[in-house]
């Protein structure tokens, strides 16, 4: 395998990562309304995510830095013409991740309510954005030679890419709700557990959209067997719920994300963003990567970080893996 390979192989793991640790944060955003009583139930949600989310999302940090590093045009085409959504992307993380520090400092209910609509409201956004800038990726923009898009800011919005976002965005409510099932204990996990299994076959068909589409118009002979690991783990998962089996399914929706994201990004190979005009104007892998001596170095780099990041996140999941009750939780004060 050349560098080149590696590097795309490699970025296609970082946000299979993103996706399978944010992605429950997200859910568990846009769940805080939904089975969140009362405070004290509110607060367990924030709580089961509270010692990660923000190192959670480190892997975009990577994901984008890695894209940048290795395939500079690959980078500058998508960014520049998903510029809007990556923007509003920026704005609701920032606003979550102050929402999550801000919602404790004032012993208020309205104050609190604030900052939870904006955790909400983050939560919900965040997951259609990247998803409608990764499909977008998949399935093409309206690229002229040069690599620049031609159209307006909305070029983004196709079928194929409404799909996509909707796809993240159910996976996350989805996979939020079988994480708190793991995660908490008493009546929230009861509630999380009832959500998962009746509304996540409903949340599972814009996944399924998406991967036939992807199969039916970019995707090889051999995507076939993602694709179907893919659909087989997600149906798995919502089986080991039933028999209260959170661990198992929530390890089984991981291995349905995988089948996902290889079968995406098997789609797109060899290219990084297929064109839509013309197919002679697609970006290549090997056309938008960095130099082999750019490449070896990022490659030596993360060799060496890459292991000491994994090893102290999993770390952290360790010290915060028990399950958190209302019990759990003390009195509201204020600071």
């Amino acid at each position: 395998m050349d560098l080149p390979t590696f590097w795309f192989a490699l970025i296609a793991v970082l946000w299979l990562g993103y996706l399978f640790l944010e992605g429950f944060d997200f859910g568990v955003g846009m769940l805080l309304p939904v089975l969140g009583r009362d405070e004290r139930e509110r607060r367990v949600l924030i709580n089961t995510i509270g010692p990660v989310w923000d190192g959670n999302e480190v892997w975009l940090i990577v994901a984008g830095g890695a894209t940048f590093a290795a395939f500079p045009g690959w980078y500058a085409s998508l960014f520049s013409t998903a510029y809007l959504p990556l923007l509003l992307l920026l704005l609701v993380l920032i606003g979550r991740g102050v929402a999550f520090e801000y919602r404790g400092k004032v012993d208020t209910a309205r104050w609190r309510r604030t900052w939870d609509t904006v955790i909400v409201l983050a939560s919900w956004i965040a997951p259609m954005m990247i998803g409608l800038v990764l499909s977008a990726s998949v399935f093409g923009l309206p690229l002229d030679a040069n690599g620049d898009r031609v159209g307006g800011p909305l070029v983004l919005l196709t079928p194929p890419t409404v799909v996509g976002a909707l796809a993240v965005w159910g996976f996350s409510f989805l996979h939020g709700a079988v994480f708190l099932s793991l995660k908490t204990a008493g009546e929230v996990r009861e509630r999380a557990r009832k959500f998962a299994l009746r509304l996540g076959p409903v949340l599972l068909l814009p996944v399924i959209a998406l991967l036939l589409i992807a199969q039916l118009t970019q995707g090889e002979a051999w995507t076939w067997v993602p694709l179907g690991i893919a659909l087989a783990a997600a149906l798995a998962a919502l089986a080991r719920m039933i028999s209260w089996r959170e661990g198992q399914a929530f390890a089984l929706q991981g291995i349905a994300l995988a089948g996902v994201v290889v079968t995406l990004f098997g789609a797109l190979w060899p290219n990084v963003i297929p064109s839509t005009l013309d197919p002679a104007f697609s970006l290549s892998i090997a056309e938008t990567a960095s130099s082999p001596y750019t490449l070896t170095v990022i490659t030596w780099v993360a060799a060496f970080g890459t292991p000491a990041v994994l090893i102290y996140q999993g770390w952290t999941y360790w010290v915060f893996r028990k399950r958190i009750g209302a019990h759990h939780i003390p009195p509201v004060h204020a600071p």
